[in-house]
């Protein structure tokens, strides 16, 4: 089974990648940066996610000890953009909280830890779910941990690759036990069915024009 999930797995990266490129995600400058988009993407779209950060940027308040010392009203203010403002506030507090409380307030040795050690602690801070825990090891810690979406979970399911009633945990593993741990490989095929989802895999699904279209059984 794990040879037949491989080459189907290899297979859809390789159409994807002749179709799109390479994308070059997540767009952030700094760990921390890669972080805070984490959190603040819950539940929204990136571009909204970007408002946010350009306005922090402008604000001079785009570093983790900035962000720290920030009133929660003035944060929230400042991240209105992404949407469910207050909440995201509260969760990058409590972040900001764990890794001053328990890692003396360096992220760097916070990021160094093994991955599935990092995830695990990730997953117990408040407001961290597995996605967003994902997101921050593979591209903040630049460790394998495959990161996995409505996207993933929406392509998969509609060609019948998964089971409609797969938990986050599930599909992930449907990916790391058949592949290496690559971390630049990781960060490029979450990109492109990312890519391939908005564009493509649609509530309203274009399914005629999608790369993967050659998937489906004729």
């Amino acid at each position: 089974m794990r040879g037949n999930r491989l080459e189907l797995l290899q297979q859809i990266y390789d159409k994807l990648f002749e179709t799109f490129g390479p994308l070059g995600w997540w767009p952030a400058e700094t760990p921390f940066e890669v972080v805070l988009g984490a959190i603040l993407t819950q539940n929204t779209a990136w571009k909204n996610v970007v408002k946010a950060i350009d306005n922090l940027r402008e604000n001079n308040a785009l570093n983790f000890r900035a962000i720290c010392d920030l009133p929660a009203p003035t944060l929230a203010a400042l991240i209105r953009s992404s949407g469910f403002y207050n909440e995201k506030t509260k969760k990058v507090k409590s972040f900001c909280e764990h890794i001053t409380q328990n890692w003396n307030g360096s992220l760097d040795d916070f990021l160094a830890r093994d991955g599935e050690e990092l995830r695990a602690e990730l997953l117990g801070i408040r407001g961290i779910g597995p996605e967003t825990a994902d997101c921050i090891v593979l591209y903040a810690a630049y460790k394998p941990s495959f990161v996995v979406d409505a996207y993933t979970y929406r392509i998969f399911s509609r060609h019948g690759w998964i089971d409609e009633t797969i938990s986050y945990d599930e599909l992930r593993n449907f990916f790391t036990e058949a592949l290496e741990p690559n971390v630049p490989f990781f960060q490029e095929y979450h990109a492109l069915l990312v890519k391939t989802g908005h564009l493509f895999c649609r509530r309203k699904p274009l399914c005629e024009s999608c790369p993967l279209n050659v998937f489906f059984e004729k």
